[in-house]
């Protein structure tokens, strides 16, 4: 084994990623991201009832509900971005405030770290939409869906695998490494270093995060209960003292569910059923 893989393995990450942080700093950090990921949550909630749900392969056989445009598209997918990344940021920022501050940074500087984190999880949204656009497509074009539950059943077991790998391992330790990522990557170099400094971190969460997003692939892209589920994995994961062996638990139950969906399709449907909340609001 490498000295990279040595150093990646669950021992260096077992260090708790808040302990070394200013509990002012902390607390102004913590409260900054979680209005504005409640903010987004609440928007992105509003939108689900306003526009239906954004469907996945347990969906595919009814009548898609995929018909925003892209730009719509993206915008929610950056508000879902937002609801669910920012609190996993709060070590990083963090971090990064105490440092800035001790050099006399402009907290601006820390909001240009945070719009560099933001822009690669952006980026990334090319990708669910126009796999759901693909989804749509197939829906609207007949034809015969038994193939469903063996693609949603092995998107399932990919992700699961992924928690076992290499790079999962480096992604996670440099996520729960604030300090250490900061002190390495951001050289004073002000607003435009900062900007360069959060899109890398971002790399690396999306690294981290990537395989358990596509479960939303799956059960619905807006599934605001899947949202929350996966969303304290990634806290757990990045902020618990412990989080550096939630993967594994994950993974063998990501493993263990898209086998038996495979094995049994009428599982996915009810994995993927939640309320109506378009319903639910004209109440």
């Amino acid at each position: 084994m490498s000295t990279a893989g040595r150093a990646a393995g669950p021992s260096a990450t077992k260090a708790d990623p808040l302990a070394a942080l200013s509990r002012g700093v902390l607390i102004g950090a913590t409260l900054w991201l979680l209005t504005l990921a409640g903010v987004a949550w609440a928007l992105v909630a509003r939108s689900t009832a306003m526009h239906g749900m954004v469907d996945g392969l347990a969906q595919v056989a009814a009548p898609m509900a995929m018909t925003l445009a892209a730009p719509t598209f993206l915008g929610m997918w950056v508000g879902m971005m937002v609801a669910m990344m920012f609190p996993t940021a709060v070590p990083l920022v963090a971090a990064h405030r105490l440092v800035g501050r001790r050099r006399g940074d402009s907290p601006w500087t820390t909001a240009a770290l945070v719009a560099g984190y933001l822009s690669t999880w952006s980026v990334a949204g090319v990708v669910p939409f126009a796999v759901l656009v693909l989804l749509r497509d197939v829906a609207t074009g007949g034809g015969e869906t038994e193939w469903l539950p063996v693609a949603a059943g092995g998107i399932l077991v990919a992700a699961g695998l992924y928690q076992f790998t290499g790079w999962k391992t480096v992604c996670l330790r440099t996520c729960r490494s604030p300090l250490a990522f900061v002190a390495r990557h951001d050289f004073a170099g002000g607003a435009r270093s900062a900007v360069r400094a959060g899109f890398l971190q971002g790399t690396y969460c999306l690294g981290c995060c990537w395989a358990l997003m596509t479960v939303l692939l799956v059960v619905g892209l807006m599934n605001l209960l899947w949202m929350a589920v996966l969303s304290l994995v990634f806290i757990g994961e990045k902020v618990w003292r412990r989080g550096w062996a939630l993967p594994r638990f994950v993974g063998v139950a990501l493993v263990g569910l898209g086998v038996a969906i495979a094995l049994h399709p009428p599982l996915l449907g009810v994995v993927a059923e939640i309320p109506d909340l378009g319903t639910t609001s004209s109440m």
